[in-house]
């Protein structure tokens, strides 16, 4: 427990002793008041302050003003019992809240404790421990067993396991040796590490993630606006009510007496506090929010939440998405040269490129390019790259690039084909082969159980290559040869269709951002996905698998489902003992019992929002 709460509970405790005193101690009224007056004043003194704060501040109406008018107002009725029991009750309440709040607080930040403390530089032989954000791309960091990886590279030296679950909610540790990429964030289990670093703090995973996490709450969704805008209309009404009930029911009925009246209204007043309401809806995102994290699903804003609940539709880009992403040269067909000058001039035009089908080509060549005969490098996106060899032009890329070249080539029906152009003449062909993901197939199928009523499939690969993909997946539609912009286009007619729904898609490339910041929810592969794709997005998958993004919709329906159960649980008791306390049936301390108890079990059941099963 932290200070404040202990100190709170210490207030309560002294103002039940002091409340204990007034009632048994045979003492004279006078001083029997002092102890009621001292008991509310330790037990309510932040209450009053907030509420004249905030009148002088201009917010008028809200649960302070309401618990200072009813407790006051019921001490000039001479009711200083209930004044103490309804301020103490009111504390009691915020009490558990606090702890509630508290405790799901330390739960997200103990599955996110994944910020590096600092970073071991190698220097003239001795290991100095700097600050990560002093660290500079290139430089060569160490990593020891037992700590954490400060920022994201490659190994250069050494072998270990990784502990990648507060990343990824992967359990089971990695193996990494040289030439390996490592994530910032990651636990070293075992071996030394000496890594080169590729981004600097700001930049790396850990970094990222703990921003999205820390800025989650600045984008609320629908049901927390709802209690926003709620609260700014209830307030102002309930007092009002409170006010006409106690200056109207005297005049149309004789035996009430104003005094009861007055009563009635203050007892309307501590009911009509909008506790469990504005505590309970905002800790339910929360901890979805919290939950999802614990599986490595990241979510940019409650929002996203609410929208996951209500996908009908899912959009999915194929490469690194459906795909593996790890291409492999499978055929080289060579014309009037070697299939290996074919593979070199492929490789030279492919020397800067990062796509995937160029780094396949690459790996395919494994002599050295000498990169100072590259030269004029032109890349066409979503097509191909010319570039100047020794003076020679050379043009790498698909078919539709050959056709916008004028140069004809063969067509061939066996997946990516890459052609290769030297000075206008047709020098042959690569075929590129990428595997589908071992669990896509079932990903699919589960999203499909989820009521999602529509998947598609967009790529800039050929027909034949996406047309093989679709046929081993549930996939609806496909839609082939596209450039970014038409996938765009693609998407934004999908969005403009009444049966399309609330539409997500789920991408990991570069050329994938547009899209997911167009689509009604962005999902991003964020494990290999670009660091564009990730900032596009508004929900980031850290380990790449497909089956996240059911969890994902799973633990978005199970969040806003206990959500709703909190509005209609509180609404519905408030209108109640709001009945009862008008008709002086409930009295203020029946009133404030019941609004605590309220608030209490609205918490306890937001809290199992960060429970991911």
């Amino acid at each position: 427990m932290d200070q404040k709460l202990k100190i709170k509970l210490y207030r309560i405790i002294l103002s039940v002793i002091l409340l204990v005193g007034a009632i048994c101690l045979p003492v004279n009224p006078s001083f029997s008041f002092i102890l009621y007056f001292s008991a509310y004043l330790i037990v309510g003194y932040d209450v009053l302050y907030k509420a004249v704060n905030h009148i002088l501040s201009g917010q008028l109406f809200d649960e302070n003003f309401l618990m200072s008018l009813a407790t006051v107002g019921a001490i000039f009725l001479g009711e200083y019992l209930e004044s103490v029991m309804v301020m103490f009750l009111y504390q009691v309440g915020e009490l558990f809240q606090s702890y509630a709040v508290g405790k799901s607080r330390t739960s997200i930040s103990s599955l996110m404790d994944i910020r590096p403390d600092y970073a071991n530089m190698e220097k003239d032989g001795k290991l100095t421990k700097v600050d990560p954000d002093d660290v500079k791309v290139g430089d060569i960091i160490v990593v020891k067993p037992g700590e954490k990886v400060p920022l994201d590279g490659i190994v250069q030296e050494g072998e270990s396991y990784l502990d990648t679950s507060r990343l990824t909610g992967e359990s089971v540790p990695i193996h990494v040796r040289v030439k390996d990429t490592v994530l910032s964030g990651s636990v070293n289990q075992n071996g030394l590490l000496k890594i080169e670093v590729t981004k600097e703090f700001d930049e790396s995973t850990a970094s990222k993630i703990l921003d999205l996490v820390e800025n989650a709450s600045s984008r609320k969704a629908q049901a927390e606006n709802f209690i926003t805008k709620f609260s700014r209309y209830y307030t102002p009404i309930v007092v009002v009510g409170a006010i006409l009930l106690a200056v109207i029911p005297p005049f149309l009925f004789p035996h009430l007496t104003f005094e009861v009246c007055l009563e009635r209204a203050f007892t309307f007043l501590v009911i009509s506090c909008p506790c469990a309401l504005v505590i309970s809806v905002p800790l339910g995102f929360f901890g979805g929010i919290g939950g999802a994290s614990r599986r490595g699903i990241l979510l940019k804003g409650s929002n996203y939440l609410e929208s996951l609940s209500q996908l009908k539709t899912i959009v999915f880009d194929k490469t690194g998405t459906l795909t593996k992403g790890t291409f492999q040269v499978t055929k080289i067909v060579a014309n009037k040269i070697s299939e290996e000058q074919l593979l070199k001039y492929a490789a030279e035009a492919e020397l800067y490129s990062n796509h995937p089908i160029a780094l396949s080509i690459k790996e395919k060549y494994t002599k050295v390019i000498a990169q100072e005969d590259v030269k004029q490098i032109e890349e066409v996106s979503g097509k191909g790259v010319h570039v100047s060899v020794s003076n020679e032009d050379i043009y790498v890329g698909n078919a539709a690039y050959m056709n916008d070249l004028e140069i004809e080539v063969p067509q061939i029906q066996d997946g990516t084909v890459v052609y290769v152009i030297k000075e206008k003449q047709y020098l042959g062909y690569l075929v590129i082969s990428d595997e589908i993901k071992e669990n896509a197939k079932e990903a699919l199928t589960n999203l499909r159980q989820k009521q999602i009523q529509k998947m598609i499939m967009l790529t800039g690969d050929s027909l034949e290559s996406a047309k093989r993909v679709a046929s081993q997946l549930p996939i609806d539609t496909y839609y082939a040869s596209l450039l970014p912009q038409d996938k765009l286009k693609r998407v934004e007619k999908l969005l403009n269709k009444d049966d399309t729904g609330t539409l997500a898609f789920v991408g990991d490339g570069m050329n994938d951002a547009p899209v997911l910041v167009r689509a009604d929810v962005g999902i991003a592969m964020g494990g290999l996905g670009s660091d564009a794709a990730i900032e596009a997005a508004d929900v980031v998958i850290m380990d790449d698998d497909l089956e996240k993004i059911g969890e994902a919709i799973d633990i978005s329906k199970r969040t806003l489902r206990i959500v709703k159960q909190n509005i209609v649980f509180a609404i519905g008791i408030k209108i109640f003992f709001l009945i009862l306390g008008a008709f002086g049936v409930a009295n203020m301390l029946e009133a404030v019992f019941a609004d605590v108890g309220v608030s209490v079990l609205a918490i306890l059941n937001s809290m199992r929002t960060l429970k991911t099963k």
